[in-house]
């Protein structure tokens, strides 16, 4: 079993010097560990709404433990194989589960503290109160046996430990308590267990709102009811966490969806790497669960705080407008207009089309394409990748419409996407029972890209229409997570998708586009040729700068290429929101290179990447947008695809987004060359200086201006006959950036 690595087999000849000497490279899950702390940060924030902070807090502990499932299962599998050099940032395996482990109990404590000492005393102050049984009334302790007894008490099972029971099953992620019983007046202790449920919930609501209580605390008041004629000695809540690394092995499945399907239940049983107890566990309790889960002491997490933060998603959920941020609706895309009644395969022959989530609707941008092409019975095929799409996903019912009523469909639905197996192995099985023709992808590659292809039969012959976006098929996450797209029908651009998914679902062995940058076949010698290039320019004597932004850097050949680049002088502003292995600001070595990490009400996961080509306008520059980040599992074992953007208003628009970036103040965070962050300062900006917004304001502002703009050139343009001009935010110099120490 083998985790996508943060070492590469080679340096594919780009790179000089020790590959793993930790002067040059961060370790990349040290440096993921400092990216959650960001998150947690955002708690503290006083300029957050509340109910914001406490979602946040819940984010932490889910990122967390997803990071276990996935990194600190496969580093434990490198300390059994004896792995012990050669990993970035020149750490041994059980030298960074040291350091990883001692970081997160660090930032566990600082969890518990905001909680205790910040979030919970805020939610009181406006009248969400948390209570323990203790400050329960008579009467509201009645009403709450009273719904334990009618809700919950049928549903749980106490389990016991003795010769004739073994030790229960403990399924991932679940809160049990622990308990040491026993008979009156008999020496033998026994272990039991309870699960508690998920169901009805985890939180209740006594009458009257306002006042909450953990479904866990109801339960470990109501004990006696579990165990009646027993004395309970001891109690201890505690939560596993299990190994979720099981990608199967492509080259050696004869099926790959049955593969997905025995590793889901492999994953079940898995083994566990993470025991949380609460503060002041019993060493009794804590001794066998870590004899029956084979678990030593460095597995164990104490913390002070909840055993779940999960728990608190309804109190983030509530209704109170006042505490969280305000409401925000997607506009319709100002280059869509519907109003003039043209079909949305009209509105893209007029020019290709950018849409920029969430600040343009999803809704009526891309969805409305392929439920277009699932109607229209000029199209005649409709090709789409699925990587992640939301439960009740509007793509699916709209391919299956395609498929029953004759058109070709073929899907590329990729079933290893982490955590989203069973759901992807549910979508195949419907889409092929509806006649529409499904691929799992290209032997030995992750299918990554974020694409789609319609062909449409017209007057004049058949015509292609392609979307290449840097965000998933996810109606859902599209209104959360920040990302663009194009809608085209550059035939250059199409042709290319014609090849892609032919690549990807047939047995091509395409190795040239036109315009499309396809990982694993061009993407990564096309970047590494443009930052050669600006490094050429540099030294030429030219204006060499290079913005990128994305969700992660780690690819060493890429990094490699930065630092030459920085070297030879050009200016790289990188903006990478999660973990960032390359250092920053050595002396030598990159002193031209500054790394900025964004957080805030939405995700930022657009993958944007600009190159000044030797020219002082940056919209003369080359633009690329696409799904990849600069990861060696994206550039080399994922299939991937960018796409260059050519209009000057598309070109200005994601100017502006990195500009706004490079500017924010608000929700921005500094790498340091020793690893570390530092939030990054308004400093003497005057008050009404519009970068103390930060970019998630900045361009929701953006949106609405353009929008009204938009409705009135519409208008003007129905009456004179005339076409609206395009209308774009123009970008602004970035200040000069002062930081200040991150909380904790």
């Amino acid at each position: 079993m083998k985790h996508e690595p943060d070492r590469e087999p080679a340096v594919d000849g780009m790179g000089g010097g020790a590959p793993s000497d930790p002067a040059r490279f961060i370790n990349r899950d040290q440096s993921w560990v400092e990216f959650n702390a960001r998150v947690l940060e955002m708690c503290a924030d006083p300029q957050v709404p509340l109910l914001e902070r406490v979602r946040f807090l819940s984010i932490y502990s889910r990122n967390l433990d997803e990071f276990y499932m996935k990194r600190v299962g496969a580093l434990r599998h490198d300390m059994e194989e004896g792995v012990s050099s050669g990993v970035l940032g020149g750490i041994s395996p059980a030298q960074l589960m040291h350091a990883v482990r001692t970081r997160v109990l660090q930032l566990d404590a600082l969890q518990a503290k905001l909680y205790r000492d910040t979030l919970l005393p805020a939610l009181r102050s406006v009248g969400i109160h948390i209570v323990g049984w203790a400050d329960l009334t008579e009467a509201e302790r009645a009403e709450t046996q009273a719904w334990f007894r009618r809700n919950v008490f049928p549903i749980l099972t106490p389990l016991a430990v003795d010769p004739g029971h073994r030790f229960p099953f403990i399924s991932n992620m679940s809160v049990s308590l622990g308990l040491v019983v026993r008979r009156p007046g008999e020496p033998e202790t026994l272990f039991a267990r309870v699960k508690i449920p998920e169901s009805p919930s985890r939180l209740f609501e006594l009458r009257g709102g306002g006042r909450f209580i953990a479904v866990r605390e109801i339960i470990e008041h109501h004990l006696e009811e579990l165990f009646p004629g027993m004395e309970i000695l001891q109690v201890l809540p505690f939560r596993i966490t299990r190994d979720a690394e099981i990608e199967p092995e492509r080259d050696a499945a004869d099926d790959l969806l049955v593969s997905v399907e025995q590793k889901l239940k492999e994953r079940k049983f898995a083994r566990v790497v993470r025991l949380e107890v609460a503060a002041g566990a019993s060493p009794r309790i804590v001794r066998f669960l870590m004899e029956e889960l084979n678990l030593g002491a460095e597995d164990i997490y104490e913390t002070a705080g909840l055993i779940d933060y999960a728990i608190l998603d309804p109190i983030a959920d509530l209704e109170r407008a006042d505490l969280r941020y305000a409401r925000w609706v997607p506009l319709p895309p100002t280059e869509l207009h519907s109003e003039d009644g043209a079909s949305i395969f009209a509105e893209i022959r007029r020019g290709d089309i950018l849409v920029h989530h969430p600040y343009q609707s999803f809704e009526l941008s891309v969805e409305r394409f392929i439920a277009a092409a699932a109607e229209d019975p000029k199209v005649l095929c409709i090709k789409q990748s699925l990587y992640r799409t939301s439960g009740d996903s509007p793509f699916i019912a709209s391919l299956i419409r395609a498929a029953e009523s004759g058109k070709q469909v073929a899907v590329l639905v990729e079933l290893r996407a982490r955590f989203d197996e069973a759901r992807n192995i549910e979508w195949a099985r419907k889409l092929e029972n509806a006649g529409v023709h499904v691929a799992y992808g290209v032997i030995g590659l992750k299918t990554h890209t974020k694409t789609a292809l319609v062909v449409r039969r017209e007057s004049d012959g058949i015509r292609c229409y392609g979307h290449v976006g840097t965000g998933n098929y996810n109606s859902r996450t599209a209104r959360l997570y920040e990302d663009v797209g194009l809608l085209t029908t550059d035939p250059l651009i199409t042709e290319d998708l014609v090849d892609l998914f032919n690549y990807m679902t047939g047995r091509s062995r395409q190795t040239t586009f036109h315009k499309l940058l396809i990982a694993p076949i061009n993407m990564k010698r096309r970047y590494l040729e443009l930052i050669e290039r600006e490094t050429e320019f540099a030294r030429g004597g030219k204006p060499a700068r290079i913005v990128a932004k994305m969700n992660q850097l780690e690819d060493r050949g890429v990094m490699d290429a930065l630092y030459r680049a920085s070297q030879a002088g050009v200016s790289i502003d990188l903006i990478v929101r999660g973990f960032c292995c390359l250092r920053p600001q050595v002396p030598g070595l990159s002193e031209g290179i500054r790394v900025r990490s964004i957080l805030g009400r939405f995700l930022e996961h657009s993958r944007i990447f600009w190159f000044g080509a030797g020219r002082d306008n940056p919209l003369d520059g080359d633009f690329f947008i696409g799904s990849a980040d600069w990861m060696y599992r994206n550039l080399q074992t994922r299939v991937e695809a960018s796409a260059p953007i050519e209009r000057p208003e598309h070109r200005r628009t994601l100017w502006t987004v990195l500009e706004y970036s490079l500017q924010d103040v608000a929700q921005s965070w500094e790498l340091c060359a020793d690893g570390s962050y530092v939030r990054v300062s308004s400093g003497d900006l005057p008050a009404d200086d519009p970068r103390r917004l930060g970019v998630h304001a900045r361009l929701m502002s953006d949106a609405l201006a353009a929008a009204t703009r938009g409705a009135s050139a519409l208008r003007d343009s129905l009456t004179d006959g005339r076409q609206p001009e395009p209308q774009v935010p123009v970008p602004q110099k970035s200040p000069k950036r002062k930081t200040q120490r991150p909380v904790g």
